[in-house]
């Protein structure tokens, strides 16, 4: 897929014919100057190297795939390929909502979908020799389900073609379609994931306003009571306080979330949100032995954490 070459926040046109802003939010004029904060030393990151990585890259190469890994300048795309996991987009890769926290590209698909993506997910899972794979996607409001029934397609194949491969499925929220969500439940799938992304009094400033806290939960406990391994994460450092993190881990705990992951929300462009504060290695240690003590079956905490962070690893640890 050719890469669309503009300037952050402006519109243009991909090769669909689809209009979307790049990096999600439009370029402002009113911005504030907001003074550079300089990154501490816990937050450098490998260079990516061994075996497994040189393989996963010389596939991706090879066969022309995209992964989420490298287009989100992810900073564990070197340990996470190292062990053979990846995470992939479908629905395209314009998002029909503009969360301000977010650097995918926003604009209206108008129900557009490549038929062909289920076939060239499997075919990049066996190409790229994944033992476990993330699905992510784009919100598709566009679409009468959200998507479920598209993303469903894509996982069926994956299992069919890679019996032995993990698949994760960090979800969109279908507008909080439960009907919609069974679609996807049903379609073989190991985990269930969706980000509450950050605590409630944040949420309507920070997300989309078609999102919404309780909407995630509500979506979250019904995928844990149907027996699903359920996952969700948070950013950390955009002006959350230590009891409203402990409040929403709490909450989490209650709608069934086996999984929690923690990070550092870090700023994409200057026209996203901006972020409070670095979060310290020690605050996210706190948090995680809380995360246990609340009753998580697995907490993975720390600056540099993202959804799919020790993925593999995990699960693993809830399977065993």
């Amino acid at each position: 897929m050719s890469k669309i070459q503009t300037s952050s926040g402006l519109k243009y046109k991909n090769q669909h014919g689809v209009v979307a802003i790049k990096d999600g939010v439009k370029k402002s004029l009113d911005i504030l100057s907001i003074p550079t904060q300089p990154k501490p030393k816990w937050l450098k990151v490998s260079i990516p190297s061994g075996k497994n990585y040189r393989e996963l890259l010389q596939n991706i190469r090879t066969h022309d795939l995209n992964t989420v890994c490298e287009e989100s300048k992810c900073p564990n795309l070197a340990e996470c390929w190292s062990h053979k996991t990846a995470t992939l987009m479908v629905l395209g890769n314009v998002c029909t909502r503009a969360c301000k926290f977010c650097a995918v590209d926003t604009g209206n698909p108008y129900s557009w979908l490549d038929p062909m993506e289920p076939y060239k997910t499997a075919q990049s899972v066996a190409f790229m020799k994944l033992q476990y794979v993330v699905l992510t996607s784009v919100d598709r409001d566009d679409l009468d389900d959200g998507g479920a029934n598209h993303i469903a397609n894509c996982v069926r194949p994956i299992k069919i073609k890679n019996p032995d491969v993990v698949v994760e499925v960090l979800s969109p929220d279908f507008a909080g379609s439960k009907d919609s969500l069974d679609v996807l439940l049903a379609s073989g799938l190991d985990v269930f994931s969706q980000n509450i992304e950050t605590v409630d009094r944040l949420t309507y400033f920070v997300r989309d306003p078609r999102a919404g806290y309780k909407q995630t939960l509500n979506m979250l406990e019904h995928s844990s009571k149907k027996n699903m391994i359920t996952k969700s994460g948070m950013m950390l450092g955009l002006g959350e306080t230590t009891a409203e993190v402990i409040a929403t881990m709490q909450d989490l705990c209650s709608a069934g979330v086996s999984i929690l992951t923690l990070g550092q929300y870090l700023r994409p462009t200057k026209h996203h949100v901006a972020m409070e504060r670095f979060v310290s290695p020690e605050e996210f240690h706190r948090y995680e032995r809380i995360g246990f003590e609340l009753g998580f079956k697995e907490v993975v905490a720390g600056p540099l954490v993202r959804s799919s962070y020790r993925a593999e690893r995990s699960f693993l640890s809830l399977s065993n």
